[in-house]
């Protein structure tokens, strides 16, 4: 179950890579980032942990991963960014919200709406949140990078 998670996860992120046109050199490095966000996300879920939480978690890892492969590859950090963030968009629960609204199961569907929506909220503050970190070492006095 776990290599599934992994494997679909690395192809979703790489997949979505190819359609924004990324650099062929970096495929499988936004590949990696998205699948080490969702597997956090994944095993953070499994054992518990709420959902948004744990997209908050997964995003920083993956903020800071993208951060990471940007310097080292000399590429835009938006191509890891938003490669890696693929696995985590709520699409599913976005689909479950209009259907519901459609049957008029106005309930279910404000639930699954609402958790969409905290769920891409986790995901922004989750890059913004590793972003004023990366900021605040580098303009730090001990930065060592």
């Amino acid at each position: 179950m776990v290599i599934e998670q992994l494997l679909t996860s690395f192809f979703a992120a790489a997949g979505f890579g190819v359609l924004f046109n990324a650099p062929k050199k970096t495929l499988i490095q936004a590949g990696v980032v998205g699948m080490l966000g969702w597997i956090i996300y994944y095993m953070l879920v499994y054992y518990g942990v709420d959902a948004v939480p744990a997209t908050v978690l997964a995003s920083v890892v993956i903020a800071i991963l993208s951060q990471l492969f940007a310097k080292m590859y000399r590429t835009p950090i938006i191509i890891f960014n938003v490669s890696g963030i693929i696995p985590l968009v709520p699409g599913g629960l976005a689909y479950d919200a209009m259907r519901n609204f459609v049957e008029n199961d106005y309930s279910t569907a404000v639930q699954y709406a609402a958790k969409a929506f905290l769920i891409s909220g986790a995901i922004a503050i989750g890059l913004v949140f590793s972003e004023v970190i990366n900021q605040m070492i580098r303009k730090s006095k001990w930065k060592r990078i």
